[in-house]
């Protein structure tokens, strides 16, 4: 990162706001054809972004961090709960979770380093998203107890992994615009709103954000939300009417409907592994811990090499 480089408050801003996901009735009966260019506009900047389809590590790294990614998918959620976080600031922080990742990587066996990195990754959020942050003291990881500078000195080391880039796109900002062209105007409602939202968290625990592109999960999303017995065909002559999706690739839409699906079939079967009820139904974030130990700064730096790794361009 260029030392000279000056960051300002607009930088910081994220690409979505309140209205995103608010006043679902008149954007869903409304679509505007300003709203068409601005969402080729986000889908342009996903196709300039290099974070996704990125390599994490090897084999036998990636089965334990798809554990450890599992268990701070479950700590960000209930905290998101017991703080009061808007659901997108939760998501927003497992995106920047599964970048920083993408990046780095945290040695095996590091349980406490992933807890310490998702709670920078909330506090981030949380700073991007909510108007009332609490103080890092209110950040209560399972097993361990982090001290304010430990997490700060986290937060900085995300910052410049991630470049200082936390204007993240992520599916919610497509939900009204492609409900609006997908479905019929009888059939748009805040239910399907509220099953395509659940369907992208249930997504984000199965499946490293950085895998698909936002837009790809969000269409993918309306699609089942709105039917989910569709054939390639079919499915393809509903993208086909929306303009906006014409830079994308069918088979990827294709693909992550199929994989949305399986997961719904899984979730039904077996309900706990439901990410959406980890909004309503948190757990004590004090039960099941055992001793906790205080680590100072100096203790994660030497106890959790973070080595940076190449990414397929």
């Amino acid at each position: 990162m260029d030392p000279h480089t000056t960051f300002s408050l607009p930088n910081l801003l994220c690409e979505e706001d309140d209205s995103s996901l608010n006043d679902t009735k008149s954007k869903l009966s409304n679509p505007r054809s300003e709203d068409d260019h601005y969402i080729r506009s986000l889908i342009e900047k996903e196709a300039q972004s290099n974070d996704y389809n990125c390599v994490i590590c090897d084999d036998t790294t990636r089965n334990w961090f798809k554990c450890a990614r599992l268990d701070a998918i479950d700590w960000i959620f209930s905290t998101r709960e017991v703080l009061g976080f808007h659901f997108r600031t939760a998501y927003l922080s497992l995106t920047y979770f599964d970048r920083f990742n993408s990046r780095r990587v945290i040695d095996n066996g590091k349980e406490w380093a992933i807890q310490l990195l998702g709670i920078a990754c909330l506090s981030l959020a949380a700073k991007m998203e909510e108007q009332v942050v609490p103080s890092l003291s209110h950040y209560k990881a399972q097993g361990y107890n982090f001290e304010s500078s430990v997490i700060q000195r986290m937060e900085l080391m995300v910052l410049a992994t991630l470049e200082w880039r936390l204007c993240c796109i992520t599916p919610f900002a497509y939900l009204h615009h492609f409900l609006s062209k997908i479905c019929d105007e009888g059939e748009c409602n805040e239910f399907l709103v509220s099953k395509a939202i659940a369907l992208i968290l249930d997504f984000s625990k199965e499946v490293n954000s950085m895998d698909h592109r936002p837009s790809v999960v969000a269409i993918a999303a309306v699609l089942l939300a709105c039917d989910d017995q569709l054939t390639r065909n079919a499915l393809e002559f509903k993208i086909g009417a929306v303009s906006s999706l014409h830079s994308l690739e069918k088979e990827c839409i294709y693909r992550c409907y199929n994989l949305l699906k399986n997961i719904e079939t899984k979730k039904n079967t077996t309900p706990e592994s439901n990410s959406f009820e980890l909004l309503t139904n948190h757990r004590n974030p004090s039960s099941n811990i055992g001793i906790k130990r205080k680590l100072t700064y100096n203790g994660f730096e030497q106890k959790c090499p973070l080595q940076k790794i190449s990414r397929r361009l």
